[in-house]
C-alpha cells in the first residue's frame, strides 16, 4: 500500500521498516518450505538431495512418499488423514446445528438465565485447553467413549461450539425479529420461516 504523499517523514520511515521486517519474517517462517518441497519428491529410501536430483535425472524423482502416504501400509498417514476428514466434517456440522440452535434461544427476549447460559456455551474458550482436554478425557472414558470417534466428535464439538455462538449471536443482535413475527402471522411454517427468512 503507497504513502500519501503529505505523510511525514518518520512515518514514512516506519512504514518501510516495519514493511521490511514483516517481509523478513515471511521469508523466514516460509523458507524451509523451498527445501522440503522439492525433497518430497526424491526417489530414495530416506529424505536427502541424491546425485540424480542435482542433475535432475527424471529417474531420480519419484512421486513414492505421497504414495505411501495416502495408500501406503507400513505409513499410516492415509488412515490419519481419513480420519481427521470425517471427524472434521462431523464436528463442525455438530457445531454449527448446536451453536445456531443455541444462539437463537439466546436472541429471544423471553429467554430466562441468558447471562448464565451464555458464559456457560462459551466457558470452552475461557478454559484452558489444557483443563478442558483433561475433563473431557475423563468424562469420555466415564462414558465409554475414550477411544472412539464418536468421543472425539463430541469433543470437537464441546470445543467448536461457543465459535458458531459467538458469531450468530453477533448476527442476530441486529436481526429484526418483527419479520418473522409477520412471517408467522401470514401462516409461514416455522422450518420455512427459519430457512428463507432467519
Amino acid at each position: 500500500m503507497a504513502l500519501p504523499k503529505y505523510t511525514e517523514p518518520h512515518y514514512r520511515v516506519w512504514h518501510y521498516t516495519y514493511l521490511a521486517i514483516c517481509t523478513a519474517v515471511f521469508f523466514f517462517l516460509i523458507a524451509p518450505l523451498f527445501v522440503i518441497f522439492p525433497l518430497s519428491f526424491n526417489a530414495e529410501e530416506f529424505l536427502s538431495f541424491s546425485d540424480g536430483m542435482k542433475r535432475l535425472d527424471p529417474d531420480a524423482f519419484s512421486l513414492r512418499w505421497y504414495k505411501d502416504m495416502i495408500y501406503g501400509t507400513k505409513n499410516p498417514w492415509g488412515l490419519a488423514a481419513k480420519n481427521s476428514f470425517i471427524i472434521a466434517i462431523f464436528a463442525t456440522i455438530g457445531s454449527v446445528i448446536l451453536g445456531t440452535v443455541a444462539a437463537l434461544g439466546l436472541s429471544s427476549r423471553h429467554m430466562p438465565y441468558k447471562g448464565l447460559i451464555m458464559a456457560v456455551l462459551i466457558s470452552p474458550m475461557i478454559v484452558p485447553l489444557i483443563i478442558s482436554g483433561v475433563a473431557i478425557f475423563f468424562f469420555m472414558a466415564k462414558a465409554g467413549l475414550a477411544a472412539t470417534h464418536t468421543g472425539i466428535v463430541l469433543a470437537h464439538m464441546i470445543l467448536g461450539t461457543p465459535f458458531v455462538v459467538i458469531t450468530v449471536t453477533a448476527t442476530l443482535s441486529g436481526f429484526d425479529h418483527s419479520v418473522t413475527r409477520a412471517a408467522a402471522s401470514l401462516g409461514s411454517h416455522p422450518v420455512n420461516t427459519f430457512m428463507k427468512i432467519t
